[in-house]
């Protein structure tokens, strides 16, 4: 018996596979996005017992091709406008192949310097792209909510190191605007923070963090005898893409003494334009930063990079070494010893592909071609008496509504999904249910957009 699969089956299934691949890279927009199944009906379908005896590949990729694939929403799709649109493209794909081939784990440099220096290299690239200073330290994370716990945890040892032994005590207090990412929540919840001491400051009439009632809220903390320690910004909300005004809100923690962080996993990468460089104004003084190449930089998910001006805070925080991941080499970094996680996937190797491949200059491209087809298809909602928009669109992200009572929304956007053409996400602001309309996938044309619209307007109501 082989102890693995024979090179020359795993060849053959390879090269079905790729061809597969690449087909579908070629014209994703075959297949519908969105499913039309049931909950449950894959569980159903598959035995409820793994198989005793080992199966043949074949057999397992028809399944794949008749049971998987139709129970799938497809995010590499042209059409996948929902939540924030991703799309992973051929040069991160064929390094996912060699990332999983060699199996590697960086937790160490001797585990493999490869991982642990290429992380270093790729991340060094993609700062001087963003034009972040070179006094920030940078690791990659799996995605921006670990990302940003790391930020929280970082800010709480800061502000009370004792944490480490005694563990967390009340009192405090983290802030970030009522449209952050839920993510920030979350983190201070596993962080022993708790919902009581997250403050959700109140937006401008532009969805923006107003920075004049976070030194306010901060103010009547302190005199409650509490203890601000911790400010998260955002370049992009998750609700409208607005961008918190970073510059005052760094004045604001400077003052105070709070760490701030900085949550640009979505808009990060518009930076690289030269024209959108002023979105990352402030973003220098942060003390932590994260964006996400999986979300606009066209790498596979999930790859979410992580910078501090203050690494030694995390290593004082975080690390700790047993004898057996002892090491002989002083200089070295080892990853393990900045974040929770000892396991380190190679992560690096699919962001330096792509970076490598498009270069600066095929990136800006591909960005500045999405903000535009942003910017006609605003300019269509805005002329259809029928629909309003909702919120600013300085990115890629389009909020939109019909008029009159949100049921007619809900029904617009239920009646596109049940077609599987198209995928929208939806929020709602300011009491209304809105339509979330992303783009930012790699395989998105004109055509989809044009496509994607027409199916609107027909599904929507005649008149307004």
């Amino acid at each position: 018996m082989p102890a693995d699969m024979p090179p020359e089956d795993f060849r053959r299934a390879a090269d079905e596979i790729t061809a597969w691949i690449a087909d579908y890279l070629a014209a994703p927009g075959r297949f519908p996005v969105l499913p039309n199944v049931k909950p449950g009906s894959l569980t159903a379908a598959i035995p409820p017992e793994a198989p005793l005896s080992g199966e043949p590949m074949d057999a397992i990729w028809r399944d794949f091709q008749s049971l998987i694939l139709p129970a799938s929403t497809l995010w590499n799709h042209p059409r996948f406008f929902s939540f924030f649109a991703v799309s992973s493209s051929g040069p991160g794909i064929l390094a996912e192949y060699l990332i999983a081939a060699l199996n590697m784990n960086g937790m160490l440099w001797r585990a493999s310097p490869a991982v642990t220096e290429l992380e270093q290299v790729t991340l060094s690239w993609l700062r001087q792209w963003l034009g972040l200073p070179d006094t920030f330290f940078g690791m990659m994370h799996d995605t921006a909510s670990i990302s940003t716990m790391h930020a929280i945890l970082a800010a709480r040892h800061r502000a009370d190191p004792e944490t480490r032994t005694r563990g967390a005590r009340p009192g405090l207090v983290i802030y970030t605007s009522a449209h952050a990412h839920s993510s920030v929540e979350k983190g201070a919840l596993a962080l022993g923070i708790g919902k009581d001491y997250v403050r959700l400051i109140a937006v401008d009439n532009r969805y923006r963090m107003d920075a004049g009632e976070l030194a306010r809220t901060i103010a009547a903390d302190k005199a409650a005898g509490l203890r601000p320690f911790c400010a998260v910004a955002a370049i992009g909300t998750t609700a409208t893409t607005a961008i918190d005004p970073v510059p005052e809100i760094a004045s604001v923690c400077e003052r105070e003494g709070l760490w701030l962080h900085v949550d640009a996993a979505y808009g990060g990468p518009l930076a690289i334009l030269p024209e959108c460089a002023h979105y990352l104004e402030g973003a220098a003084r942060a003390d932590s930063f994260v964006t996400n190449p999986h979300k606009w930089l066209f790498t596979p998910v999930d790859l979410s990079a992580f910078y501090t001006r203050h690494p030694e805070v995390l290593r004082d925080a975080l690390s700790l070494v047993p004898e057996y991941l002892r090491t002989s080499e002083p200089d070295a970094v080892n990853y393990m010893d900045y974040g929770v996680a000892l396991g380190r996937r190679f992560r690096a190797l699919k962001l330096w592909f792509v970076m490598r491949y498009f270069g600066r200059e095929g990136i800006e491209g591909r960005i500045r071609a999405h903000l535009k087809l942003t910017a006609d298809l605003l300019s269509r909602i805005e002329a259809d008496t029928r629909f309003e928009v909702c919120a600013p669109a300085p990115m890629g992200l389009i909020c939109f509504r019909l008029r009159g009572p949100d049921e007619r929304t809900r029904a617009l956007l239920d009646t596109v999904h049940a077609t599987g053409q198209a995928f929208l996400s939806h929020n709602v602001l300011d009491g209304r249910f809105v339509i979330r309309w992303s783009i930012g996938n790699i395989h998105t044309t004109q055509a989809d957009i044009d496509a994607t619209w027409d199916l609107i307007r027909s599904a929507a109501p005649q008149s307004d």
